[in-house]
Order: C-alpha cells, then sequence, then structure tokens
C-alpha cells in the first residue's frame, strides 16, 4: 500500500488557504499541491497538468501569467515546508507558517504546452531569519521551460 505524501499546501491554516495558485478553499483556482520529492528529499516537487483553456497568445501554449503564478505558489509552500522542517515541526500539525513573496524572477526558456504534466522542481537556497531563496524549473516531456528565482518572507503570526 503506498501512502500519498501530504501536500504542502494542505498544511496552510483555513485563513491563509484561499490563494489562487494554491489555496485548497478556492473552487476556481489552480489548486496546485506540491511534496518534498520522494526521489530528493532536498527538493520540493509539483506536477501540475494546465487545462486548454489556460492557453496564452499562443494556442496550445500555457500562458506566462499562470507559468510565474506556478512558480511562485511553488516557491511560497517549498519555504513553508523548509521553515517547518527546520523548526522540527511535522506537516499536517499546527499549520504551516506563510510567506509572501518579497521578489519573484521568472526567465520563459521554451514555450509551455498545455494538456500534459507539468513538474516543477524547486531548491532551497538561502534560509536567513524570516527569509527563505528558492529556485524553481518548470519541465513539460523532460524540457526545461522556465527557470524562476523567488525570496520569499515569513509573514508574522496572524493575532
Amino acid at each position: 500500500m503506498t501512502v500519498e505524501p501530504v501536500a504542502f499546501q494542505d498544511c496552510y491554516s483555513d485563513a491563509n488557504a484561499h490563494c489562487y495558485g494554491c489555496g485548497r478553499l478556492n473552487d476556481r483556482g489552480l489548486r496546485i499541491r506540491t511534496t518534498w520529492d520522494p526521489d530528493d528529499e532536498s527538493a520540493s516537487l509539483t506536477i501540475f497538468t494546465p487545462d486548454d483553456h489556460l492557453t496564452g497568445g499562443v494556442p496550445g501554449n500555457l500562458y506566462g501569467g499562470i507559468l510565474a503564478s506556478l512558480i511562485d505558489c511553488h516557491s511560497t509552500a517549498t519555504a513553508s515546508a523548509v521553515r517547518a522542517r527546520e523548526d522540527g515541526q511535522p506537516l499536517g500539525e499546527g499549520g504551516l507558517p506563510r510567506f509572501v513573496t518579497a521578489s519573484l524572477k521568472v526567465d520563459f526558456a521554451a514555450p509551455t504546452p498545455v494538456g500534459v504534466p507539468l513538474t516543477l522542481r524547486g531548491r532551497v537556497e538561502e534560509v536567513s531569519g524570516r527569509k527563505v531563496v528558492v529556485s524553481t524549473v518548470l519541465s513539460a516531456d523532460g524540457k526545461e521551460c522556465v527557470h524562476g528565482h523567488a525570496i520569499l518572507v515569513q509573514m508574522p503570526p496572524a493575532s
């Protein structure tokens, strides 16, 4: 019996689960799910298959704003999970700390098709106080399509 890993986004408190890209409580959103990569526990992993209605100006290719959203949400979730890991907090206990994006750089290396599974792999480059830096590569059919670099800042606890 295979146990599916817990998605980082499923560990956000209800108050922080409405994001268009990753919010489990946003019925119209993308609802991406990020986990630790089972083949490399130092990397985060998201698999997402975009629907045809998310096409950009070129039919059959994904809209660049959606690509940026995927990189952004994958990165913030990775930052939340690495913070919990560093604090010794198991996923799913007490809600993950939430991060917001201070800077997001996205480089489009190749057209990204719709209707095929996209793989996002993130790597934490730096953890310093409330700041986490994550680099992400998005690929389709084994071809690297987008490179992202995000600087993320931990939100203060809700009062």
